[in-house]
């Protein structure tokens, strides 16, 4: 299965233990993680042993810019059981934040999770304290559903939060 993805502006593909010190300057960012559900990174030797773990079936994507190679977020598609859909998540480095590149990722994203997996049923959830991303969903095309929460792994913070379908034919 091809796991590269061509865009306008962005090259998506497989992360790579090469890709640390570019992925760890969002992930080890409190102002890009103050949402996120995972704790902020310490080092690149922590997001080398991410990238590590990644599987196949995470269906994870490095969104690498194709002017000049720098891997500027990463995003995924990931089967979730309890939703029978799969479920879009995405991070961008803050540098490159309100220039679309978000929006052009995920969209790519669920085209190819649609040609390749025969996904029909995506799902995606915001913390409604970040409303920048809850546009990036609309503008993928995905319907409001419901409020609810979420926490990070470790329990210690909770968001109100809201949730969103998008159903293909």
């Amino acid at each position: 299965m091809e796991r590269i993805i061509f865009t306008e502006r962005l090259v998506l593909r497989p992360l790579t233990e090469t890709d640390a010190s570019d992925v760890f300057e969002w992930v080890g960012d409190p102002v890009v993680n103050k949402f996120m559900p995972y704790p902020v990174y310490q080092n690149v030797d922590q997001v080398k042993k991410w990238i590590g773990q990644i599987k196949d079936e995470d269906n994870e994507f490095g969104f690498v810019l194709k002017s000049t190679g720098k891997v500027i977020g990463s995003g995924s598609v990931k089967f979730n059981s309890e939703e029978n859909a799969y479920e879009l998540g995405y991070n961008l480095n803050r540098a490159f934040w309100n220039q679309g590149f978000a929006t052009e990722a995920a969209k790519a994203v669920i085209k190819w999770a649609y040609d390749e997996l025969g996904a029909r049923e995506f799902v995606a959830t915001h913390a409604n304290a970040n409303p920048a991303s809850g546009k990036v969903i609309l503008k993928c095309g995905f319907a409001f559903e419901r409020y609810g929460r979420y926490s990070r792994y470790d329990n210690s913070e909770t968001f109100e939060s809201s949730y969103y379908k998008l159903h293909l034919d």
